[in-house]
Parts: structure tokens; C-alpha cells; sequence
């Protein structure tokens, strides 16, 4: 979707005239989209104006045409600046131009080859190194649009940093980012006529016919040829994907519901149960792979970005390029609210229960759960309601049918739809009930937990427990400790150098804030993982630091919660303000999920004694 589109001329006089910002306002309100406060509408007026310098040659076409703040088709993103036209040789090309106002960067780690940070909104963030965020809008459009495919449209990004201090240019140019500058090259305050020069390359003369921009942006959408070959390639011999038993029962059944919804055009929504360890997630990408192959417009979904991070890795296998070539595919529910209905054939939404009303800053979501069955021919749920973990989430197989029934899409949920078999837990159902029982949830059942075949432990000192974690991580990189909502955040809110401190001096730090990746990150295992970062995935061996907020009463025999433990930097989970019944049962939900993330073992710590030794009555 362009919000603004004009040819060169009519842009040089919008801005002539002080009425590009205005203008750009207006249609993107119109459009209902996000976006338009005032240091973007002021990021407008000082932008343009420098682009307006950019474009003022004669070379350059004055019927080219321009495009200002593009979506790119099934994402929220919007490409800052566009101008199309053809090369000298007659063939079409878009620009993409990605602009920032910054005036330096900083790196910020080595192994954080996609990022740096700069002063943006107001204050020092981490975010995308301008040249990578440039080739990932190129590559994204590459692989959506048929008209581009079709008629071989060339496009070209390129970022311009137009108060850019040379002195500060080793930080974008240096080796870490070459894969990025190398492809979307970047120019800075005193490099006009480099940025004019090499936009002369691609545009000389307006397109064929006049009307490139319209295509791309009302045309089909479709993955492309290389997308389908490189999922298919990156997931070929891969055993962490393979399906098993009732997985692949499933599978076929996805795979008849979407060829019966191409044929009739009639909207199916499935919804697909399972507890920890019962293969969604791998069910999930499956799904993903297969119908992009059709060739169809299918996307993965989650509303964490963890798990979405952590399969792009995997599925690369850190091949930088490969990932920003799948990466279109993996994406939020944020900005469903503004897709048209059925625009995709396909959304698979992993972690369903952990769905919202409305994401920050998603202006016009309403209801995610509606959202996705209204964008979707074919929507696909994984849910499990027993990892709801805030107030906030709303996934739940009620709301799913509440909204299908709605939106006229016909349900389809039995006994084929629920996962059973356990593929985390090194394949123990008991263990799994091990964990209802010690957390008291549902009614108990025997079990004799000497027969686990799980390597479950408890430990009195946390030293030790992350000493033997340690260990078991160096071969694999699949080892993590993780806690609970009670620990504060001091690091991130610069009021010390630890957020975690337990006995036997015992301290360390959360995950570090923007680290995407910190489930497989090689460097990332002496920093603790919260629930948001762990949820979704799973690990050989995971720790798991029980706080305050868990406690076993030995009088009564029962397991207590408490939400005034939970920490004061804790905004997101809701605990702290809920009634007390939700409060138990997003704490508890919260300490299952962690507790069952490991595929071989599970380490705890307990800082409540009782339950500790009570524990350990369970297991002797």
C-alpha cells in the first residue's frame, strides 16, 4: 500500500510549497494506518527536503515516479522513499531509499551483525543497521510481488543518513556489516552527488508504461521461485523438523482443508491442541514450507518474537542472506486489523493463547484472534490455555469459535486436532503430569516419578546449579537457566551491574534487552532467560529459579502463590493488579511453561525452602 505517490515534479513542488508532510498525513490517515505523530511528521518535512536536493538533476526524469512511505505487502513495514522509472537500457527499476536523521552509530556487539545503536524517538535504541533494513525491504518485495517476479523489475535498496557526521562512518562501514553495505550501499551528509549518481544508474527515463508503482502495489501476491527453493532446501534433511505419529495425521489434514478452500473459497479455521513438548511449533514451519511451495501467500505467525527469531536461525543456519530471504515469512498479528479480508490463503498462528486485544501501538487493533481469521482463507490456531502467562492474552479455543462463527469461517476441531504425544521430556507424558502435581493444577494423579526417564533435579545451591548447566552447555549450546516475574530489572534501568541475587552469592543478569536470539546465542548462557524469551522454544537441559511468588505451606500441604512478590519492573504480565484466582493461575501457568522448555533434564532452585524439600519428597 502507497500512502503517498507522485511523479518527480509533483513532488519537488509538494515540497517547494511546504505541503509534503501534510499531504503524506492525510492519505495516511485516510488509509487507516498507523504512523503520523510528530516527530515522524517532522521527520517528513526535514527528510523530503534533502531528497528534493537528491533528485534535482536533469537527468532524472521529471515524470519518474516517487512513493512515500510504501507497506510492504503482508508485513507493517513501510519503505520510507521510492522512485521508479528505467535505466538506459529500457529495463524497470524501483530505488528503495531507506533515511534516517541520525548523526552516529555505535556498534554494540560483534555477534550483533544486524544492528546498531543510534538516537531515534528520543533516546539511545538498538535497531537495524540502515543498509540491512534497506536490502530486507528489497528482498521482501522481491519475493511477494508477481509483477516484479514476472517481469524481471529490478530493485535496488540504498540507505541515506543525511546528518550523518563523517567522523562516525568506520562504525557503519565496519566488517561486521559488510554483507549489508555491500548490498544496500549507504551515503551520508557529504555524499549528495554519490547518492544522485547512483540513482542515475537504475533511472534515466520513466518506465515503459507509466505505471510500475500501481502494479507492484495492486498486484498479486505471490512467493517467488527462489523463496520456495530455499525453504525447501533449508529444511531438507533437517531432523528438527521431521514429523511423527499424530503430527503428521494433522499435517494431512491442514494440507485436504486448504485445497477445499482454494477450490470453494469458503473461510476454515482449525484449531489445533497440544500441551509442552507435543510438536506444534515443528508442525507449524512444516505447514509453512508446504503451502509456500504451492506457491500460495502463507505466513507464520506468533506475537513473540522469540521463537520467530530463534527459527529463522535455525532453519539458516546462520547464513545471513539466507535468513533475510525466508525472513517475510515469520511475522507478528501486528497490523491485521488493516488487511483486507482474506488476503492471505494461509496464517498459521503458533502460540495462540498468547494472542492480545490490541499491541502497542497497533492503533486499530481491536482483537487479534478476529484479525487473523478475517485477514485468512485458512487459519490455522496452536493453542494451549494452559500457557496463557498475562492478563493480557486472550487465545483461547472460546474466543477462537466466538470470532469464526462471526466471521463466517466454518471450525473444524475434534479428536484428530489435539497433539498427544510427547516429544520434549525425552518423551515422558509422566513427566509432564509430574509438573500438574507439583504445581497443583487439575485434579492429581499417581505416578511413580522414580520412573520419569527425565533427568529432573533439584539443587540447594543455585552456584552448583548453573556450574552443572555450564557444563552440559559446551558441546551443544542447548543449555539455559531461566526465571520467573520476581527478579527486578536493575541493568536495564541502570540501578546496579545484577538484576538476580540469591544466596551463596549467587548473582547475575537477565537476558540482555534486544538480544532476539539469546535462546541459541552462543554467548548468552550466564544470562537468564525471562518467560517472554523462553516461552515457545525448547532446550537440551533448562534451569529454572523458582522466586517467592511459589511457596509450599507444609501445615496444609498446599502450593501458595503470591503476587506481592512479583517484581515492581514487571508491566507486561499483570499479576500484580489481578485477582487473586488469575493471579495463581498465571503464576503457575508461568512455572510450567518454564518448567517444561527441557528435552533431556530440568534443574530448580527454590527459594522456598519447604518447597524445595517438598519436591524432593516427590522425586525420592
Amino acid at each position: 500500500m502507497i500512502v503517498y505517490s507522485a511523479t518527480k515534479q509533483e513532488f519537488n513542488n509538494d515540497v517547494i510549497l511546504n505541503l509534503i508532510s501534510d499531504k503524506i498525513l492525510t492519505q495516511l490517515k485516510g488509509k487507516g494506518l498507523s504512523g503520523g505523530q510528530i516527530s515522524e511528521y517532522r521527520a517528513w518535512q526535514n527528510s523530503l527536503q534533502y531528497m528534493r536536493n537528491v533528485l534535482d538533476d536533469k537527468e532524472i526524469p521529471d515524470e519518474s515516479n516517487i512513493a512515500i512511505e510504501y507497506q510492504i505487502p503482508r508485513t507493517s513495514l513501510r519503505v520510507d522513499f521510492i522512485i521508479a522509472g528505467a535505466d538506459r537500457e529500457n529495463c524497470n527499476n524501483i530505488v528503495i531509499i531507506e533515511l534516517k536523521q541520525w548523526e552516529k552509530a555505535e556498534i554494540i556487539a560483534e555477534e550483533m551483525q544486524h544492528s546498531v545503536k543510534a538516537f531515534t524517538g528520543g533516546a539511545n535504541r538498538t535497531v537495524s543497521h540502515p543498509s540491512y533494513q534497506a536490502y530486507s525491504y528489497a528482498v521482501c518485495i522481491r519475493n511477494s510481488s508477481e509483477q516484479v517476479q514476472d517481469e524481471n523489475i529490478g530493485v535496488i535498496p540504498c540507505a541515506f543518513l543525511h546528518n550523518y557526521n563523517p567522523k562516525y562512518v568506520d562504525v557503519l562501514s565496519n566488517p561486521i556489516y559488510q554483507t549489508w553495505y555491500e548490498e544496500a550501499p549507504f551515503f551520508i551528509k557529504d555524499q549528495i552527488l554519490d547518492l544522485r549518481n547512483f540513482i542515475k544508474k537504475y533511472i534515466t527515463m520513466k518506465s515503459s508504461d507509466g505505471q510500475l508503482l500501481y502494479k507492484i502495489d495492486n498486484g498479486r501476491i505471490r512467493p517467488s521461485k527462489s523463496l520456495q527453493d530455499s525453504i525447501v532446501s533449508l529444511m531438507k534433511g533437517n531432523k528438527e523438523f521431521i514429523l511423527l505419529d499424530d503430527q503428521i495425521v494433522v499435517f494431512d489434514m491442514c494440507k485436504k482443508i486448504m485445497n477445499q478452500c482454494k477450490k470453494d473459497s469458503m473461510k476454515r479455521t482449525i484449531i489445533i491442541q497440544g500441551g509442552p513438548g507435543t510438536g506444534k511449533s515443528v508442525l507449524a514451519i512444516n505447514l509453512l514450507k508446504e503451502f509456500i511451495v504451492q506457491g500460495l501467500n502463507a505466513s507464520y505467525c506468533t506475537k513473540n518474537s522469540a521463537p520467530r527469531e530463534a527459527y529463522l536461525k535455525l532453519l539458516s543456519k546462520s547464513d545471513l542472506k539466507k535468513e533475510v530471504n525466508i525472513k517475510q515469512l515469520f511475522r507478528s498479528p501486528f497490523g491485521f486489523s488493516s488487511c483486507v479480508r482474506n488476503f492471505y490463503d494461509c496464517l498459521i498462528v503458533d502460540e495462540s493463547h498468547r494472542l492480545v486485544k490490541q499491541m502497542f501501538r497497533d492503533y486499530n487493533g481491536e482483537n487479534q484472534i478476529k484479525e487473523c481469521i478475517n485477514a485468512s482463507l485458512f487459519t490455522v490456531f496452536f493453542i494451549d490455555e494452559s500457557q496463557r502467562i498475562t492478563t493480557k492474552d486472550i487465545g483461547s479455543i472460546e474466543e477462537i469459535i466466538h470470532w469464526a462463527k462471526i466471521l463466517d469461517s466454518r471450525v473444524i476441531m475434534n479428536e484428530s486436532t489435539v497433539l498427544t504425544s510427547q516429544f520434549r521430556c525425552n518423551g515422558s507424558n509422566q513427566y509432564i503430569q509430574f509438573i500438574n502435581n507439583l504445581l497443583q493444577i487439575g485434579e492429581p494423579v499417581d505416578i511413580d516419578a522414580t520412573e520419569l526417564n527425565f533427568d529432573f533435579r533439584v539443587f540447594t545451591n543455585p552456584n552448583e546449579l548453573r556450574d552443572v548447566l555450564r557444563i552440559k552447555n559446551q558441546d551443544t549450546n542447548k543449555a539455559r537457566i531461566t526465571a520467573g516475574y520476581c527478579y527486578d530489572w536493575n541493568v536495564k534501568f541502570k540501578r546496579g551491574d545484577f538484576d538476580i541475587f540469591l544466596e551463596d552469592g549467587f548473582k547475575a543478569k537477565w537476558n540482555l534487552d534486544g538480544d532476539k536470539i539469546w535462546a541459541i546465542n552462543p554467548k548468552s548462557f550466564e544470562e537468564i532467560g525471562c518467560i517472554h524469551t523462553a516461552q515457545g522454544l525448547e532446550f537440551d537441559y533448562i534451569g529454572v529459579l523458582i522466586g517467592k511468588d511459589l511457596r509450599y505451606d507444609s501445615k496444609t500441604g498446599k502450593i501458595i502463590t503470591d503476587k506481592t512478590m512479583i517484581s515492581k519492573d514487571d508491566n507486561s504480565s499483570g499479576i500484580k493488579a489481578a485477582d487473586d484466582k488469575t493471579a495463581e493461575q498465571l503464576i503457575k501457568n508461568t512455572y510450567k511453561t518454564l518448567l517444561s522448555r527441557g528435552q533431556k533434564g530440568c534443574y530448580i532452585y527454590c527459594e522456598d525452602k519447604e518447597l524445595s524439600e517438598h519436591i524432593v519428597s516427590m522425586i525420592s
